[in-house]
């Protein structure tokens, strides 16, 4: 397209796109955002909405797509599940207040693996941003979910690094310009790539960006401190958010180190082989498919990390196994604690709305409710007879300070939306009350006012009326004229009377016409001001989150056992595995009506028997022998009673599988 043939708009309109050229740009124009040539063919296709053309110039055409602004909500998602990069242009002036172009701005860069959008997310994953730094030796790693405030990084080779990509699955992966290829050959082309150049993964820049985001002098605190790599991958994770506009972050507030030591080696193909969290073949039950009968998305969303991060550590197995077996003993507290739960919502994630400025009243109430809920957890935790419950109950806080001024100042019928007004309960605000009951009340004030004024003065023909010239009057038949008072100010004659204006009708005038504008400029800074000091319950509320997410799970572990009659599992040192009639937890539930698993017995040690040969026509069972010998000691290793008669494990620190 000719430079000469550009209109003013679409001048503005290349200046933006050439910022952000791998974007689809949404520009605002009027009521509507608009996309324009290959962009717009693009939008077109994805969103199902019309393609047009319009003259851009002289001789000049160009392809456009829009849509109206508020169907934002609805369009956007599609744009970033379909795997693109959405740069939202916004109009930052009213076009009423300008005679040249509008002035614009780009005010939010979403991207697959940068979102807080319900419509984005799935409610029960993480949706992480990874970013990868090669080093001579190692490869530095973070991941960072905007939407729960998680902060992970590691480094280590290149084997452990595919192992955490499978694990994390990020939605994104930030990576050096000139590493690409490198990384292509390492880990396939299937990762949306967001390259940047050298400078930002930089051990400096990493260190500044980091410190200044925590606030810190250091990041011995967090444990980290001696992996340069990953540090410079986390340092341009962080970059990238603030890249697509993402300042307000304040609920990541810490990083933490993948400890490779804590967890089982489970290799990509492994993982993959054993259909954990998903499968290759359609149709298929994954194992979390069976165990997840979590009633939280925080639950939901770390038993998948528990699925592919089974624990090596004797003592923290334990502790779990301990307490699933406390909750498959009593039923009774089970139950109860499982309709608690269920009044949970997604902490994490309303959370992150709070930090990112975007939580809605009813959000606000959903938080509330939730807590109130952790305020029973808290306390049915508190009377259990075990420690580790005991221990929870400690460290839970249901934030009752905030809850209480949550119940006292938001409406229970608050809309979605604050600019809809109606957010704010009676007596929060005296000038809102006062001006909330102008705007309810106006004819009645000016009935009353009316009524007044006729007996006060004897006028029984008083009127009150409204014109667009000087408001309200107050109009006097000329029968009545002699009995006007001084200090009503006459305005204008008419041939049977005369119009008056008094001050308390002024005032009053002011108030209603001014009351609606008002009660939402009251009831917007209100808002801001509740916002802002919610900001401080933040980590509160986190430490929170984690230790639902966590009850939950061992509460699920508890009701999958009773349900499928699974087993506590008893590790014992030395090096055996001794499975008395185990069975495929996923093959044995997809059986039909009244057909039950054939059970098998597995016995490994070192020393009399270390290997097993399993012979059998193809359909017959050898594959699911050796993935159920897998996935049961998995299981177990994850905290999770096991599908057999009994099983006397001892703790193994990596699991491969190798199937057709």
């Amino acid at each position: 397209m000719a430079k000469a043939a550009e209109t003013p708009l679409m001048k503005q309109y290349n200046q933006f796109k050439s910022q952000h050229p791998d974007a689809i740009l949404l520009f605002r124009v009027g009521d509507f955002y608009e996309t324009f040539g290959e962009d717009a063919i693009l939008t077109s296709q994805i969103l199902g909405i019309v393609l047009t053309r319009r003259a851009n110039g002289s001789a000049s055409y160009i392809e456009l797509a829009g849509f109206p602004h508020h169907s934002i909500d609805a369009y956007l998602p599609k744009l970033v599940r379909a795997g693109h990069r959405v740069a939202i242009c916004e109009q930052l002036e009213d076009p009423k207040m300008t005679k040249t172009i509008v002035k614009r701005g780009v005010v939010e860069l979403v991207t697959p693996g940068v979102s807080v959008n319900d419509k984005v997310l799935e409610q029960k994953e993480n949706n992480f941003l990874a970013s990868i730094f090669y080093d001579k030796k190692n490869i530095g790693i973070a991941f960072v979910d905007i939407s729960t405030g998680e902060f992970y990084l590691s480094e280590g080779t290149r084997e452990y690094i595919d192992k955490l990509l499978q694990n994390y699955k990020p939605s994104e992966v930030v990576i050096l310009k000139t590493q690409i290829s490198q990384f292509k050959e390492s880990f396939g082309d299937k990762f949306l790539l967001a390259p940047f150049d050298d400078w930002v993964f930089t051990t400096d820049y990493a260190n500044e960006v980091l410190l200044k985001h925590f606030q810190t002098s250091s990041l011995k605190g967090f444990g980290v401190e001696t992996l340069t790599d990953g540090i410079i991958a986390a340092g341009a994770a962080l970059h990238y958010l603030y890249e697509t506009q993402n300042y307000k972050i304040q609920h990541i507030n810490k990083i933490k180190r993948i400890e490779e030591e804590l967890y089982v080696w489970l290799d990509r193909f492994t993982i993959r082989n054993l259909e954990l969290v998903q499968s290759y073949n359609e149709n298929a039950v994954t194992l979390l498919q069976i165990l997840d009968k979590t009633q939280t998305p925080m639950g939901s969303r770390m038993l998948r990390k528990w699925l592919v991060m089974p624990l090596k550590e004797q003592v923290m197995i334990e502790e779990r196994l301990s307490v699933v077996k406390h909750f498959v003993e009593d039923r009774e507290g089970a139950t109860s604690l499982l309709q608690t739960l269920h009044q949970v919502g997604d902490l994490e994630r309303i959370l992150s709305k709070l930090a990112t400025g975007k939580i809605n009243p009813r959000e606000i109430l959903q938080l509330c409710r939730s807590l109130r809920a952790v305020e029973q957890l808290k306390n049915s935790c508190a009377k259990s007879q075990h420690t580790a419950l005991q221990k929870i109950a400690e460290q839970l806080n249901p934030a009752l300070t905030l809850c209480n001024r949550i119940e006292k100042e938001i409406n229970e019928d608050a809309p979605v939306v604050v600019s809809k007004g109606g957010v704010f309960n009676k007596g929060v605000n005296e000038d809102l009350d006062e001006l909330l009951a102008i705007a309810v009340n106006s004819k009645t004030i000016l009935a009353d006012i009316q009524k007044r004024e006729s007996e006060a003065t004897g006028i029984s023909s008083l009127k009150i009326g409204f014109n667009n010239v000087f408001g309200y009057y107050l109009e006097v038949t000329n029968t009545h004229k002699d009995k006007v008072p001084e200090c009503w100010v006459r305005k204008q004659t008419l041939t049977n009377g005369e119009r008056y204006i008094t001050e308390e009708l002024k005032e009053l005038e002011s108030k209603i016409l001014g009351a609606e504008d008002k009660i939402l400029e009251i009831e917007a800074k209100l808002y801001n001001e509740l916002t802002i000091s919610m900001m401080d319950y933040i980590p509160m509320i986190q430490l929170d989150a984690f230790l639902v997410a966590k009850l939950d799970i061992l509460l699920c572990f508890a009701e999958i056992s009773v349900e499928n009659h699974y087993v506590r599992p008893i590790f014992e040192s030395g090096t055996a595995i001794n499975i008395k009639n185990g069975r495929h937890p996923v093959i044995e539930k997809q059986l039909p009506p009244g057909e039950s698993y054939i059970a098998n017995d597995v016995y490994l040690d070192n020393d009399v028997q270390q290997i097993m040969i399993i012979t059998g026509p193809n359909m017959s069972g050898k594959s699911a022998l050796l993935r159920q010998t897998a996935l049961i000691v998995l299981m177990a290793q994850i905290g999770c009673f096991v599908p057999a008669e009994s099983a006397r494990l001892s703790i193994v620190d990596k699991i491969f599988t190798r199937v057709g």
